[in-house]
């Protein structure tokens, strides 16, 4: 069973003042909502079960998904009403929810691509010896992921401020390969009890950060990634055109 889980749990501040109404899973696009966007990507990817995570405005989101009959998905609610998670604590509790012998596949709300989910998550299930992929492009940001030669994670770099962090001691930045994160990213089985031994809330970057000296995380570049952040007011009439077009 294929199996993912669409971080909508956030406040969506960068939104306001739409998101002073509505959680940003419902903010429309196109006539649509970014929740509807990213559940039919999966759908159409064969995506089956998929666990949705919810806090800011939670009762519209459920009540949205539920009046939908869950488009024909197997839909989960992790409730995060209590308190917000960050995305890795987000994880950790919405793990119950899932199979525990296959991969989660992991979707930021407010991410639209042109992203092959379903040859990226094959890539999963045929390496059985990595522990998390995380999809990667090459494009301008301020943050990078740091990567070895064979697209290990060993790092992340600011380079606005030059800020690095890495479990190895004396990194040099730039013998590494710089990529930008695609908030998409796959986590196996193996990884499980490393989420269930963590703190109740945490980022996930951090997480990665912390095992990845130790575990196999890995980067995947798809050729001609298309992909829309749309996290702020000013990408939203990007994110109008964007899905005309994907």
């Amino acid at each position: 069973m294929r199996q993912a889980m669409v971080f909508a749990a956030g406040l969506g501040t960068r939104l306001r003042p739409i998101t002073d109404n509505i959680p940003k899973a419902l903010v429309p696009i196109g006539g649509q909502p970014l929740l509807w966007h990213v559940l039919m990507k999966l759908k159409t990817d064969g995506f089956e079960r998929v666990v949705v995570n919810v806090h800011h405005f939670a009762n519209q989101i459920i009540d949205y998904i539920r009046v939908n009959d869950c488009f024909g998905l197997d839909i989960r609610i992790s409730d995060e009403q209590g308190m917000l998670l960050e995305t890795g604590g987000g994880i950790r509790k919405a793990l119950p929810l899932f199979e525990s012998d296959s991969p989660v596949l992991i979707h930021n709300v407010d991410i639209l691509s042109n992203a092959e989910l379903s040859h990226f998550y094959e890539d999963m299930v045929g390496n059985k010896d990595v522990d998390a992929l995380l999809l990667v492009s090459q494009r301008k940001t301020k943050r990078y992921l740091l990567f070895d030669d064979s697209l290990q994670l060993v790092g992340w770099t600011n380079i606005e401020t030059h800020e690095v962090k890495s479990p190895l001691q004396h990194l040099l930045v730039e013998q590494q390969k710089m990529l930008a994160f695609s908030g998409i990213h796959i986590v196996a089985p193996s990884m499980f009890p490393l989420f269930a031994a963590a703190t109740e809330r945490f980022p996930i970057m951090d997480f990665y950060l912390k095992h990845c000296a130790g575990t196999k995380i890995k980067g995947v570049c798809q050729q001609n990634l298309r992909l829309l952040d749309v996290g702020k007011l000013d990408s939203l009439v990007q994110a109008e055109q964007f899905v005309n077009l994907v």
